[in-house]
């Protein structure tokens, strides 16, 4: 990947961007999105075609506690979510869409907080914003057009259950030397996309994981695989919405509604905690959310 961008001469690009550009093209994508959304609201209100009953309220509490461990801990917020909706009888390629709608507007606050609070590595975050976004993208079209996601799942989540169980032996040996150079970030990065299009989820505890378990920064990995994952959401959505339209605008209002508040709040907590508490906290999440994703197949 190194060489490719070599090539095709963007590693002065590269030099030249800034976090302040970041910031600012969040913000541009996210008034983009807004406004259609603005749109179809008035257009849903107008016919009558939402309801606001007592599940659009735990639609908004699952919000809440999904975006405040993923601002946190980087994961879980598109595993937490797609597993409600499931749930509650919506098809997956709809439940990932309506996930991944929500994402652009709880990513991009928590991605904008995370560059706040000076949680972002951005040579790190160059690596993968790119080839996630083509992995997302892909990703959606499969889902959306070819197949069923929920084939893939019991073995990504077999993976994550090891995975999971190695950052866990990690927290508790002495302190390693902080990695100064991430192996195979963007193919991780590509991978992770394409996985967390399909599934539902997965972006955070794929790629989180993977590039904690190298040795690098707890509270740089979660800020900038965070921000990244605003561009990923959002280029997965625009192929969700071309090919299916926006289904269940209910839903979607009621993660979003949740999920903004608690975003700030996240990416204080992932400035504050103790990075190795903070490691722990991850180990924990990623065990214990594979494992839910494995025991579900005999439920």
């Amino acid at each position: 990947m190194e060489r490719a961008i070599a090539v095709l001469g963007l590693d002065k690009f590269k030099d030249r961007v800034t976090l302040k550009h970041v910031g600012w093209i969040i913000v541009l994508f996210k008034l983009v999105i807004a406004a259609y959304f603005v749109y179809l609201l008035v257009q849903g209100f107008r016919s009558n075609a939402f309801e606001f009953g007592e599940k659009f309220l735990w639609f908004i509490l699952a919000g809440f506690v999904a975006q405040l461990v993923d601002g946190a801990l980087g994961m879980a917020y598109g595993v937490s979510c797609t597993s409600l909706l499931l749930w509650f009888g919506i098809p997956p390629k709809f439940a990932s869409a309506s996930v991944h709608t929500s994402e652009i507007f709880t990513t991009g606050v928590s991605g904008l907080s995370h560059i706040r609070f000076a949680n972002i590595d951005k040579k790190l975050f160059l690596q993968i914003v790119v080839t996630g976004s083509i992995g997302a993208i892909i990703g959606a079209y499969l889902i959306a057009d070819l197949f069923n996601g929920n084939a893939i799942k019991p073995y990504i989540s077999a993976y994550l259950l090891l995975l999971g169980v190695y950052l866990l032996y990690r927290a508790f040996k002495k302190k390693k030397a902080e990695t100064q150079k991430v192996k195979h970030a963007s193919l991780l990065a590509f991978f992770g996309g394409l996985l967390d299009a399909i599934g539902g989820g997965g972006w955070g505890p794929i790629v989180t994981s993977n590039l904690l378990s190298q040795g690098k920064s707890p509270r740089h990995t979660i800020g900038t695989v965070n921000t990244a994952e605003f561009f990923v959401t959002y280029f997965a959505t625009a192929v969700f919405i071309f090919l299916l339209g926006v289904q269940h605008l209910e839903i979607v209002l009621g993660l979003i509604i949740g999920g903004v508040v608690a975003a700030p709040l996240g990416a204080l907590v992932a400035s504050r905690i103790n990075q190795r508490i903070l490691l722990i906290l991850v180990g924990i999440l990623v065990v214990l959310t594979s494992s839910w994703g494995i025991l579900s197949l005999w439920l």
